[in-house]
Formats: C-alpha cells, structure tokens, sequence
C-alpha cells in the first residue's frame, strides 16, 4: 500500500482532467476564479455548521475520513447518520449543477468507501446537492460505480507514483476550469514545434 493518501478531491479533479489532478496535487498549482471562489464560500457554510439531530437523523458537517486500506482521504461536507436504522448517507454540496462525466459521483462514491472502512457498515446511498439548481439529487452506489471509484483509484495511483504531468489536450471545459492560464491548453493544442522536429529528423535520414 502507498504510504500517501490521496485526496478524495483529487478522484473528482482526475475524471475531470488528469492534467489537472496531476497539477493541483503533483505541482501544487492552484488558482481561483469566480467558479472556485462560489465553491469555496459554499463548502465554507456548509462545513462550520453545528451538528444536530432531528427526527432520529444526526447531522455531522466537516467530516474528516480515511480509508487506509485503499489509500483514500479527505472530508465529507455533511454525513447523515439515520440512528434507528443505523444508516450512513454522506452528502456532497456542488456549487453549479449536475454533470454529465461521473465526476461528482466518482467522488461521493469513494467517500461511501471510507465510511465503510471506517465503520464496518455498508453505505448503499449518498447525496449531491447543487446549489445552482437547488436541487438534491440521491445516487446509489451501486456495483459499477463502486468498481469506476477503484478503478479511478487506481489510476490517479499511478499518475501520482509516475510524477509525469499529462499533456494539455483542449476542451470546452478548459473555458471554466481556473487553471486555464496556468495550463495553456490552446497554446499546446497550436504547438507544432513536435512536428517541425520529427520532420527536421525525417529530411535528415533521407539524405
């Protein structure tokens, strides 16, 4: 087992973008927009609530949990303990709306894995609640989320024992990502430098 965790955000950051993962958590690099900064005043709420109890739920916030077994770390933002069916359900708060890459659950998931480890309890359900669209959307964590998470698990592993920074490749998504001006995703996409000296080489071995 590697003795570094990994954070439970760097499973999300992955499915979004290696490249990115491997910055913020590799590199170090990290920089806000307003995206980020709404993110960050919601996690902010959320986290310093007080916990409490109501109609037999227990309500804990900033949740710190870990998963040696699997190498996972990281925070819930809300657990819900449901005390007379002894049922566990982490709730994870977005700042936008739902995505359609498996991002959010990806991470969600291996938060259910973590309490499982923790506890010795199956966790069968988990939340994601948007802010932009308020709306709270319940995900069952089911068998093939469950082996995504590992196989996502595994993979970001690699990416951190393997210390290469992926390649740029550029997206519509690069737009949102806060990253952008530190990655120069459109720069490399333009890079022909690659090309101009395989072909140098090409001319050469010719001659």
């Amino acid at each position: 087992m590697d003795e570094r965790l990994i954070p439970l955000s760097a499973l999300q950051h992955y499915v979004f973008c290696p490249r990115q993962c491997a910055l913020i958590h590799s590199e170090q690099v990290w920089a806000d927009n307003y995206l980020t900064a709404q993110g960050n005043q919601l996690h902010e709420r959320v986290d310093h609530g007080a916990p409490e109890t109501r109609k037999n739920i227990r309500f804990e916030r900033g949740v710190n949990v870990a998963a040696p077994q699997l190498g996972i770390t990281g925070k819930l933002d809300l657990l819900e303990f449901h005390t007379k069916e002894y049922i566990y359900i982490p709730v994870e708060y977005k700042r936008g709306r739902a995505k359609k890459d498996d991002s959010d659950r990806v991470q969600l998931c291996a938060q259910a894995l973590c309490i499982e480890e923790m506890t010795n309890q199956e966790v069968t359900t988990g939340s994601l609640w948007y802010w932009q669209t308020r709306k709270r959307v319940d995900i069952n964590i089911n068998e093939p989320l469950r082996q995504t998470t590992l196989n996502i698990i595994q993979e970001v592993k690699q990416l951190f024992n393997h210390g290469v920074t992926p390649k740029p490749i550029l997206t519509k998504a690069c737009n949102a990502c806060s990253l952008n001006d530190l990655c120069f995703p459109s720069l490399f996409s333009q890079d022909k430098s690659t090309k101009y000296l395989k072909a140098l080489y090409s001319m050469d071995s010719n001659e």
